[in-house]
């Protein structure tokens, strides 16, 4: 094996141990209750809940939960859809706002065309 698929092993491994502390601590001060969808989950479809950061900064983990909240697997798909959407958004306002503005009309000389007589060619 080489260094570092190791390191990497070995990260993997601390973020793994990482999540399931903070994610059983959540199980244990929430109901399991998607937050967004109010659905409930028991037994086998308690996987299908996971802890949402509501900072989106999965290093902020405060011992009260402050951070957390459970949301179901679609909900949370769509809380970081949402994320990536926002960005986009803001960086086209952006770019919109910088003075490139569209100069040419790709049609411009369509209606002339359609209006043309009938065997008329230029």
């Amino acid at each position: 094996m080489n260094t570092t698929s190791k390191l990497d092993k070995i990260i993997a491994e601390a973020q793994q141990r990482r999540e399931t502390s903070y994610r059983e601590k959540a199980l244990r001060m929430y109901p399991h209750i998607c937050g967004r969808c109010g659905r409930e989950f028991s037994g086998k479809r308690l996987s299908e809940l996971t802890v949402h950061h509501r900072d989106h900064n999965h290093d902020n983990n405060p011992e009260d939960g402050s951070n957390w909240e459970l949301l179901c697997l679609y909900c949370h798909d769509n809380e970081h859809q949402r994320q990536v959407d926002l960005h986009y958004q803001k960086e086209e306002a952006a770019s919109a706002g910088s003075g490139s503005k569209v100069t040419h009309k790709g049609l411009a000389g369509l209606a002339a065309l359609l209006n043309r007589p009938e065997g008329k060619q230029d």
